[in-house]
């Protein structure tokens, strides 16, 4: 996995630009409710496979992907939520509405026929007539660059870790850790060593016999 969202961000780019070339109504409707790409962000991560229950789903998916362009899977996600059309419509125009649905992928949802409009679609509109599109997307677009820093705001706005950092005392006022400290330590260490070795040398002499007990002490 790379260290950085940078590449995730730029395949997430094409989503959008995607939904529009195909269906411009269901592209202002997601406009309007600012769900952004966000949703679709564990679908290319994961290749779907955490979102999927169905086994051989998954791997039909990780086949087709495996034998097709690099940007397949996003393609694969356009057109899912283009074959879900009617149901986005029909949702509440906000963001938690939206982002709710198309998160939760219909159990009964038709994979041979998304596999085959799929690889039409990329067909259709190839990468290298979205490119202007896409550019525009990245610019406009923070949804994805954030993520990461909404998820550590998230984590240190939470109560408990406001009550970590209110009770916890500052560093400059810990006990720093003596050398003598950590020299009685080793000393102990040592100590329990050398006591655990005498007591097996000694079970071992008695299951041996008591004189040769007596010769080792």
């Amino acid at each position: 996995m790379d260290p950085t969202m940078e590449r995730t961000r730029s395949v997430l780019s094409y989503l959008m630009p995607l939904i529009q070339s195909e269906c411009p109504a269901l592209h202002d409707f997601l406009l309007r409710s600012e769900v952004g790409c966000i949703f679709a962000l564990s679908w290319l991560i994961t290749w779907y496979g955490h979102v999927l229950s169905d086994f051989h789903q998954v791997l039909r998916l990780y086949d087709f992907f495996l034998a097709s362009h690099p940007l397949m899977p996003v393609y694969c996600a356009a057109q899912m939520v283009l074959m879900r059309e009617r149901e986005v419509l029909q949702c509440d125009c906000d963001m938690a509405s939206v982002h709710q649905l198309l998160s939760r992928i219909p159990s009964n949802f038709p994979y041979e026929t998304l596999i085959s409009r799929t690889h039409s679609f990329f067909q259709r509109r190839p990468p290298s007539q979205l490119e202007r599109q896409t550019s525009l997307q990245r610019l406009k677009s923070i949804s994805a660059a954030s993520f990461r820093s909404l998820q550590i705001s998230s984590a240190q706005q939470r109560p408990d870790s406001v009550l970590r950092q209110q009770v916890a005392p500052p560093s400059d006022v810990l006990p720093a850790r003596s050398p003598n400290t950590l020299v009685k330590l080793a000393v102990w260490g040592i100590s329990a060593s050398l006591g655990a070795a005498a007591l097996a040398v000694t079970q071992t002499a008695l299951e041996w016999g008591p004189d040769l007990l007596l010769g080792l002490f």
